[in-house]
């Protein structure tokens, strides 16, 4: 799989001075966890479920999440366990083709293994588990489930932790809880492919709802979590693990209180304009700046609720070619010991020492995410990237 892999090969020559990597399910962790992009979360109940997996993955969907948890009601949960295991059999069974990364998000730790068990031959399908509402308490018997489960199967299962619980909201038990769980994920590093963010529990505690025209950023108590999420567990020093972005609800239009977040002059050549008023109309121009947002603030991918979701992320996910170009002096062997410079672009200073854990991880999304050509934007990347 690869990402833009929907677009035909000589468009995707047009748009990317360095095309995006082909990647697999059994690819290394750290590759996986930056691709892992727009991660689709879908209802386990969906009674054509591998239809929709097969669909989304042309469409360029390149992770899924099957949700037991609370996408779906507490009744019906024993059905949609069976859901999944004749859909998985189902997906197994077709002649081969190309699937999203696929992983499944329990309830109790019990279900790991059972699941694992039910889905036979199929488990070779899936990539692993999320799991819900983590703290140390609650994570270490998910994790050693999924430990004895990766045993019996053979197969390698990583574990996509959410934090979400109140005991992280609450200040008086924030630092303890996030200590714990700290902990926990470090001892289970192998198995750890990502951190994700529940916003909509956090803002649950205190009865709030962000808006269409506000971030995650704007909602402060919601922003403080975050910033002490990626402190502790998003370092760059070998420490930390990929945190990514919180999910965003929205997905057709709703009466507007703030003007459009979109400025026009990207948008100016062409049918783009057309794009910039389809983008405002589903309240997408909230979802673009969030994006640009959860990178500034350290984190990489999202979580999604709708397959219109999926490309702006993975559009505002492309490296630049100035930062690329960037990137790139940054890290020159010459330039071991450090020094200032002045960019390619002729706009900023680029410091070698301050700026180097910057460069690693621009070109570790540039391996997976490709990099855009010299005069494309992010425009071009979500005209190309739609799939009638």
């Amino acid at each position: 799989m690869r990402h833009f892999g929907q677009i035909a090969p000589e468009e995707r020559q047009r748009l990317f001075h360095r095309e995006p990597c082909d990647f697999t399910a059994d690819s290394p962790a750290r590759m996986l966890s930056v691709a892992l992009g727009a991660t689709l979360y879908s209802p386990a109940t969906r009674p054509r479920l591998a239809d929709d997996v097969t669909k989304l993955a042309a469409r360029g969907v390149i992770s899924m999440v099957l949700c037991l948890e609370d996408s779906i009601d507490d009744g019906e949960v024993a059905g949609a366990e069976e859901n999944l295991v004749r859909q998985f059999t189902e997906l197994a069974e077709r002649p081969a083709t190309e699937l999203p990364l696929l992983f499944i998000r329990v309830r109790t730790a019990e279900q790991i293994p059972d699941l694992v068990a039910r889905l036979g031959g199929a488990v070779r399908l899936l990539s692993g588990f999320v799991l819900p509402k983590f703290t140390e308490e609650r994570g270490v018997p998910f994790l050693e489930a999924l430990t004895l489960a990766e045993s019996a199967s053979g197969r390698r299962l990583f574990a996509m932790p959410v934090l979400e619980s109140p005991e992280l909201l609450y200040l008086e038990t924030r630092a303890e809880t996030l200590s714990g769980i700290a902990r926990t994920v470090d001892k289970y590093r192998d198995r750890v492919l990502a951190l994700r963010l529940g916003v909509t529990d956090f803002c649950s505690a205190y009865g709030l709802r962000r808006p269409p025209d506000m971030t995650a950023y704007d909602v402060q108590i919601v922003a403080s979590v975050i910033a002490d999420v990626v402190n502790l567990l998003g370092r760059a020093d070998g420490t930390g693990f990929t945190v990514t972005g919180p999910v965003w609800e929205y997905f057709r239009h709703q009466e507007r209180m703030f003007k459009p977040q979109l400025r026009r002059s990207p948008f100016l050549e062409g049918r783009a304009e057309e794009l910039r008023q389809a983008l405002i109309e589903h309240d997408m121009d909230g979802l673009l700046r969030e994006i640009e947002l959860d990178r500034a603030n350290g984190l990489l991918g999202k979580t999604c609720i709708h397959p219109s979701h999926v490309l702006p992320v993975h559009a505002l996910s492309v490296v630049s070619h100035e930062e690329y170009s960037d990137a790139q002096d940054i890290l020159r062997p010459e330039k071991g010991g450090g020094g200032v410079m002045r960019s390619a672009y002729t706009n900023k200073m680029n410091e070698v020492k301050p700026h180097r854990a910057w460069a690693e991880r621009t070109l570790q999304r540039a391996e997976v995410f490709g990099v855009a050509g010299e005069d494309i934007g992010f425009v071009e990347l979500l005209t190309a990237g739609l799939v009638d």
